[in-house]
């Protein structure tokens, strides 16, 4: 499973919500329980005041002149609206706050000898003010938030858009040609234009390494035609000389066809590396239909001749002119592939209109190399011959100068399927 990562911007966004929660939070609290300890302390002495007048009266008439409107005054022994009642008979001495629905009281009991007196005060409005203070604190506390989210998210696109530009303009192909310009020299010298001239040394390494690449391809291919010719030429006299025997001829044949393919492969990477440069002329543009056919009756004896059927199906084809060399390299390694793995069934080649597929019974890829298998000097089956991994390597190469993709995927119940898509459409498996 796949751990997700969120991006800077994201990072960036949450670090200031989560500082705004925080220092919001610290003063919602902080305001929160002040008010509490100031309701407290202020309307406790209001009331602990209020007590000691009552208590300083001498008849209840000046009890009732001393009371305020919204108090109510109880003592132990009292009688009719001064007895105590059995809600506040159990509350002990000091402040309390008291819910009588739908009303809100605060209580101060004070103890005198054996005497125990109560005041309580109906406090419904500083409650509700208190709710409304609350609510105001909240909606604060909300729109601190979701102003560092929208100053965080400002922020963050606006410290990332170098960045975010940086990155479009390392992606561009266009950065690997030689005349690309120097990136560091759009950006300020700061740690986003330190970035860009790391990039700028780094593709100027690069740049540099596909160029010598590109000349070695081409000046190896180039040497090695010569000693190829001489070698194909010399094969020929052999197996026109009639004094040559039934073992040494097949010898020769076979030195003969291994010349015809290195032949055709150095001219592949001779190609290759021409157009990667640039040099397109002189290219040969041909038909699939026509490479297909050329190769199936190249390679239809080889195939039979190990004991397998060839199935070429060619009714639904692309129509369109290709690089023939190109064409001619990826078919022939597809179809060698498959003969080289292949020991029992068919090996199927059908056109379609957007391409071919190249299908065989094999015994199939392993799956752990379904991912690595068009890397260079990787190989499927180790025991099968010495060759070095190169050909599906050349071909993925090929397929990613030329636009064209590649996709592998297993046959049941063994075998393996590799479809290329001239036109481009289906996603390469890289």
């Amino acid at each position: 499973m796949t751990e997700y990562k969120s991006s800077l911007a994201q990072r960036i966004v949450i670090a200031f919500v989560v500082m705004a929660v925080l220092v919001a939070g610290a003063f919602a609290v902080g305001i929160v329980t002040a008010v509490h300890l100031v309701e407290e302390r202020l309307i406790s002495a209001e009331l602990e005041s209020d007590l000691d007048l009552l208590l300083k009266a001498r008849d209840p008439k000046e009890l009732h002149l001393a009371t305020r409107a919204n108090q109510f005054f109880y003592f132990s022994g009292g009688e009719g609206r001064f007895a105590i009642p059995d809600d506040l008979a159990e509350l002990g001495e000091g402040f309390h706050e008291v819910l009588r629905e739908p009303f809100f009281y605060h209580v101060m009991v004070k103890k005198v000898g054996d005497r125990r007196y109560v005041l309580i005060q109906d406090q419904s409005d500083f409650e509700r003010r208190e709710q409304v203070m609350y609510a105001i604190v909240l909606i604060g506390f909300l729109l601190c938030v979701l102003l560092a989210t929208m100053l965080g998210w400002l922020l963050g696109r606006k410290v990332l858009e170098p960045v975010a530009r940086l990155a479009r303009q390392v992606r561009h192909r266009d950065q690997l040609l030689a005349l690309a310009p120097p990136l560091a020299l759009d950006y300020a010298p700061d740690e986003v234009g330190q970035l860009a001239a790391a990039f700028d040394e780094t593709l100027t390494q690069l740049r540099q390494a596909l160029q010598r690449e590109q000349l070695f391809t081409s000046d190896v291919s180039h040497e090695l035609r010569t000693p190829l010719m001489v070698l194909a030429s010399s094969c020929e006299l052999l197996l026109v000389n009639p004094i040559l025997d039934e073992r040494a001829r097949k010898q020769v044949e076979r030195i003969s066809r291994a010349s015809a393919n290195m032949q055709k492969l150095v001219e592949t990477f001779l190609q290759l590396a021409r157009a990667e440069s640039g040099q397109t002329n002189g290219v040969s543009k041909v038909s699939l239909q026509e490479v297909a056919d050329e190769l199936v009756l190249e390679w239809r004896a080889a195939i039979e001749a190990k004991g397998l059927c060839l199935e070429y199906i060619s009714s639904d084809y692309t129509s369109g002119l290709y690089n023939g060399s190109f064409l001619r390299s990826i078919l022939g390694n597809l179809l060698r592939n498959a003969l080289h793995y292949c020991d029992s069934g068919y090996i199927r080649l059908t056109l379609q209109a957007d391409g071919f597929v190249v299908e065989d019974s094999g015994a199939g890829i392993p799956q752990d190399l379904h991912e690595t298998v068009f890397d260079s000097f990787v190989r499927g089956n180790r025991e099968r011959g010495d060759g070095l991994g190169l050909g599906l390597s050349l071909v993925r190469r090929i397929c990613l100068h030329e636009g064209w993709h590649i996709q592998l995927t297993p046959v049941v119940p063994h075998g393996c399927r590799f479809a290329v898509d001239l036109h481009g459409k289906r996603a390469a498996r890289s």
